[in-house]
């Protein structure tokens, strides 16, 4: 029986490089892309289906910062499957990305330099605006609509003869000191990137505490400092071109800029031939390649893991953030059917 595997976020950057990557190791995969724009997601079908002819590739409509889009594709997703077998949530977005260039480049002339490329702490804040749904963008993007996603697809994943494993596009920017139970949708704080994936290694803890007695296991990747079209956003041309030279130096010290989207889905293919009931739940799965182009896993067996990226969560805010996502759910699912009464 084929493996079935969707995908959000699959028409470009690390999403399209898992795609193919996925394919390479399975051949009769049952690919799923969810995505916003079809026309792209059908060229992209198009593409994996001439490289593997006898894989299975559809294409889904999705917005996961649009809730209506999100029900609709479940909907969609529950006529024409009966489970599946493995769930990237791997879409998002850091909309208009401002660098603080004092901190930048005082940072490069201090102890922390490794550490500020590899986290990209203190040099990043974002705008934020409001969606249809009344949510922050990020938030709703980044976290609550993979979440709702999650509780829709609910029948297709708890299966405790064959686990289901979701796995999370996290990052090293994930800060606990970004993140509040008080406003989790960050609408006050400048940098909503870093506390949407500090929630998702959140959510993903208080999903493991719920749901693996149901056969369904959660875990969170980060693919390393990946050059995409988000990334390049963040400075202009020129400045690319005079930090590269650096950044291929830090590789030296530090394995985090990963830099291509196929090095970046490292840690997310790695998780496609694991046990999940072996995975520690506490971890974050890191991508890493050497200065000399290597790619490998950083977990928490690694020294330099420890050293830097140990994951910076309790298990008791998980929780208290999933029922809140739980109170969060009920309030939209009203104000939903509302809508759909009125229209």
């Amino acid at each position: 029986m084929r493996k079935v595997v969707l995908i959000t976020g699959a028409s470009s950057g690390i999403g399209l490089a898992l795609c193919k990557r996925l394919l390479v190791e399975d051949g009769e995969l049952h690919l799923c892309l969810a995505c916003r724009n079809m026309s792209k997601a059908e060229a992209v079908r198009t593409t994996l289906l001439a490289s593997h002819p006898t894989a299975e590739v559809t294409t889904v409509q999705m917005d996961v910062s649009n809730l209506q889009s999100v029900f609709w594709a479940s909907k969609e997703l529950k006529q024409r499957f009966q489970r599946l077998d493995y769930v990237y949530l791997n879409a998002g977005i850091m909309p208009n990305p401002q660098l603080n260039i004092k901190a930048l480049f005082s940072g490069l002339f201090s102890r922390k330099v490794i550490h500020m490329f590899s986290t990209a702490e203190g040099l990043l804040t974002q705008d934020n605006k409001i969606t249809a749904d009344g949510l922050q963008e990020v938030f709703e993007t980044n976290v609550f609509g993979h979440f709702m996603l999650v509780r829709e697809l609910e029948p297709l994943l708890c299966h405790s003869d064959n686990p289901t494993q979701l796995i999370w596009t996290s990052s090293r920017n994930a800060r606990k000191s970004n993140f509040s139970l008080e406003d989790f949708q960050h609408s006050k704080g400048q940098e909503p990137y870093s506390s949407s994936k500090y929630a998702t290694d959140l959510l993903n803890v208080a999903l493991n505490r719920n749901f693996n007695q149901r056969g369904l296991y959660s875990s969170v990747v980060c693919p390393g400092t990946v050059m995409t079209n988000m990334t390049y956003g963040i400075l202009s041309p020129f400045m690319w071109i005079l930090l590269m030279p650096i950044i291929w130096l830090l590789r030296f010290f530090t394995h985090a800029f990963t830099l291509k989207p196929y090095n970046g889905a490292e840690a997310l293919v790695w998780l496609f031939h694991q046990k999940p009931e072996s995975l520690n739940p506490l971890t974050k799965y890191l991508s890493a390649t050497t200065g000399f182009g290597s790619n490998y896993v950083m977990t928490e067996k690694s020294s330099l893991y420890l050293l830097l990226f140990q994951l910076d969560i309790d298990e008791d805010t998980a929780e208290k953030f999933y029922q809140n996502l739980l109170e969060l759910e009920k309030h939209v699912r009203v104000t939903i059917q509302k809508t759909d009464n009125q229209s």
